[in-house]
């Protein structure tokens, strides 16, 4: 097992569902929702962002997400991970993992193309069923 055991990482891959990024900035928290997609080989998430999650993790790469499934207003699951940020200046890169989320969840892809390519490395993750 890595470090995100197989169960957490089948449930954040199961189906497409929002993760919550969490960012620190000037010792102040912000919580924002994220689309992702998440590879298990590298145990990485990637994610693409602008605006004030992308300015937070230039500046504190240190992160969280927290993906949760729920069914009528019930937790049926979640799995919380720790890691740390890169931002991938790349546009080769980012609109390569634009196109991927942006099939994910249905949304054509070039939309969103000002977003810029984040990865998160995984350190840590545990997860709960309900």
């Amino acid at each position: 097992m890595g470090t995100v055991p197989d169960e957490a990482a089948r449930l954040v891959t199961s189906e497409p569902l929002m993760a919550h990024l969490a960012t620190c900035r000037d010792g102040r928290p912000h919580v924002a929702p994220v689309w992702y997609v998440y590879d298990e080989s590298d145990a990485v998430v990637e994610l693409v962002t602008t605006g004030r999650k992308l300015a937070n993790v230039r500046e504190n790469p240190r992160v969280a997400l927290s993906i949760q499934k729920n069914v009528e207003g019930r937790a049926q699951w979640m799995v919380s991970m720790l890691g740390t940020a890169t931002v991938v200046d790349d546009d080769d890169a980012t609109r390569d993992a634009t196109r991927r989320i942006n099939e994910k969840y249905g949304a054509s892809e070039s939309a969103w193309s000002e977003n810029v390519l984040v990865r998160v490395a995984i350190g840590s993750a545990s997860f709960r069923t309900y």
